[in-house]
């Protein structure tokens, strides 16, 4: 008897606590005597999602290119996610910032990446001591997690996180930028930018754990599995145990972001060889296939043209045997790669379906973070560390062709393949990953599929942008954002739902003005035009190549989706404008002082001897 009161006396101290610690924001209605027959009692009312709240999974993949993914044309098999685009919609103009850490803060904020604090990373090298730019996610910018728990969900994230500072990522903390500090209730992944899939830098909540030895996305899977199982068993009872009937589960929030498929590009041994052979044909017939099953899908424009072949790009007739070896292999194993990942994916649908929440499970997929990556190099990248001095290209050849065998292995660190494949999966756009100012570099598929509630089905070509994620999701859940979080007063949110145009394919878009900068590379949309400017920076360029002087371009992009026709000679006013319109949103977004990768390289090089990069 003496244990069991002990128990009930502890679980009314722990619903005391609870009660204590909700009135912070509910005022107490009540009233209160001098003794308890003279008092009233009122109890803070318990947060409750909205009635018929759907369980929400956010699924994005890292550094897959428009032209990849089969469900969306591409080359590679992902029957999976070809099975949630059939049954909800495809998104063929979404877009994002062209590389990860941005793209990350400005999806789960809402807000744009500088407003955030995030233009560049939250790295100290690829930082800098400024509002838009020092990588340090601000309390006034919240989370959708943040926004979701507070409105009755449970959270969850397993995978890349990316955004939390490099020097708080140690088991000290402070963890207020860790995913538990910024609204998940439980997180399992990493924290930084890239990890080795089989030896990742692995955290569980607010501590590093061991990895046990598998592949990294099959222990996420394992893992949101698991949380999910056990959210759905522990459905929330009133804090005194006996007084009240369980209510139904919670709804969930699950954010399922691998660190596939950025680099290092490994793959179990089971999956390594299914595409033997599918891709000795060469990128220049990929890109020729994909692009006319991207025409027949309808997931881009019928007007629009096929870019040729950047010039810093070998036709694939012209190399030799070892090389159309050696690079095939790279593909090869890039394509398992990611149908692996997809496999996984096609897990964690299963066990929704299993236990009968698919129905009622809202899903957001955004097929990479960014356009395919152009970091492998000409000639393909197998354990050249980041940062490692250029190899000219047959001693780069060689170096990959000793290393062949260690192509997609736990052993082959650092593993991407070469810039001719990064080119034929952003099919069918120019440029790639790190690139703003092109389509190629920040325009990704996305997927919507609710299928208790969006019975519309196909293409939508609607613009759109990552920050469009958080209001589309909020309204679809039937949740408001909140004027003030844990009593700290919010940015406005600067994404706009794309929820209009989910039963009206023809409606006009809404989000009409959207900038873009990485590291150099700028560009500014407003209503189908867009000015542009490369970086001038020579990373990835052949060595002893002439890199081009950037120049500002003009592009009508609803006449010419791919940017091949450049309008700047003919409509100087209009590019004059769009330029004073780039600074205006620069100026208005803290994205000021514009810093280049040549600013980066510089950093680098002063902390490499022995000064102090700031």
């Amino acid at each position: 008897m003496r244990r069991s009161m002990t128990a009930l006396a502890a679980i009314l101290l722990l619903a005391g606590g609870q009660a204590q610690a909700q009135t912070q924001t509910q005022p107490f209605q009540g009233k209160i005597g001098a003794t308890l027959a003279e008092s009233v009692e009122a109890w803070p009312a318990p947060v409750r999602a909205p009635a018929g709240a759907p369980n929400i999974v956010w699924i994005l993949l890292d550094d897959v290119g428009f032209g990849a993914a089969s469900a969306f044309g591409g080359g590679v098999a992902t029957p999976r996610l070809e099975a949630l685009a059939q049954q909800g919609l495809r998104y063929t103009n979404f877009h994002t910032t062209a590389i990860c850490a941005p793209t990350r803060a400005a999806l789960l904020t809402g807000r744009n990446s500088s407003s955030v604090h995030e233009a560049g990373f939250s790295h100290r090298i690829l930082s800098a001591g400024f509002p838009g730019w020092d990588g340090h996610l601000p309390s006034s910018a919240g989370t959708i997690a943040e926004i979701l728990r507070d409105n009755g969900y449970n959270t969850l994230a397993v995978g890349k996180y990316g955004v939390t500072p490099d020097e708080d990522a140690t088991d000290a903390g402070p963890f207020d930028r860790w995913p538990t500090g910024k609204g998940f209730d439980h997180f399992f992944g990493f924290l930084g930018s890239q990890t080795d899939q089989y030896k990742p830098d692995l955290v569980e909540d607010q501590a590093h754990v061991a990895p046990d030895g598998r592949h990294l996305s099959e222990q996420i899977t394992d893992k949101a599995i698991a949380f999910i199982t056990r959210q759905q068993r522990a459905a929330p009872s009133d804090p005194v145990v006996g007084l009240a009937p369980k209510a139904p589960p919670k709804p969930f929030f699950l954010y399922y972001a691998p660190g596939a498929t950025h680099a290092p590009h490994q793959v179990p041994a089971e999956w390594r060889d299914r595409y033997k052979g599918q891709f000795d044909a060469g990128w220049d017939v990929y890109r020729q296939q994909v692009f006319a099953r991207q025409k027949k899908l309808g997931v881009i424009p019928a007007n629009a043209i096929l870019p040729d072949r950047d010039p810093t790009i070998k036709p694939w007739t012209s190399l030799s045997p070892d090389e159309r070896k050696l690079y095939a292999r790279f593909m090869e194993v890039y394509a398992a790669y990611l149908s692996y990942t997809d496999a996984q994916i096609g897990r964690l649908v299963d066990h929704l379906k299993q236990i009968n929440q698919f129905d009622n499970t809202l899903f957001v997929v955004i097929i990479g973070d960014n356009g395919a990556s152009k970091e492998g190099t000409l000639n393909g990248d197998i354990d050249r560390r980041l940062g490692a001095p250029p190899l000219d290209e047959k001693t780069n050849l060689a170096h990959n062709l000793a290393l062949i065998d260690k192509i997609g292995t736990p052993e082959g660190v650092e593993v991407n393949y070469p810039l001719g494949w990064a080119q034929a999966a952003n099919t069918p756009f120019r440029c790639w990953k790190q690139d703003a100012n092109c389509e190629g570099g920040t325009r990704n598929p996305l997927i919507l599929s609710y299928p208790k509630a969006i019975t519309a089905r196909g293409v939508r070509e609607q613009y759109g942008h990552v920050i469009d994620i958080l209001p589309t999701t909020l309204e679809l859940a039937k949740v408001t954002a909140p004027a003030t979080i844990r009593g700290i007063a919010q940015q406005p949110i600067e994404g706009t739902s794309l929820r209009y145009s989910i039963d009206d394919a023809r409606a006009a878009s809404r989000h009409r003005t959207q900038y873009y900068y990485i590291f150099g590379a700028r560009a500014i949309y407003q209503d189908g035009w867009k000015a542009s400017l490369a970086a001038s920076n020579t990373l990835n360029a052949p060595p002893g190549s002439q890199v081009e002087t950037p120049a500002w371009r003009l592009y009508d992009l609803n006449a010419d989706p791919t940017e091949r026709i450049d309008l700047a000679a003919k409509y100087p006013a209009r590019l004059a404008e769009l330029k004073r319109l780039f600074d205006h949103e620069a100026q208005a977004h803290n994205l000021y002082p514009l810093i280049t990768w040549d600013d980066i390289q510089n950093r680098i090089r002063t902390a490499r001897a022995g000064g102090v990069a700031r």
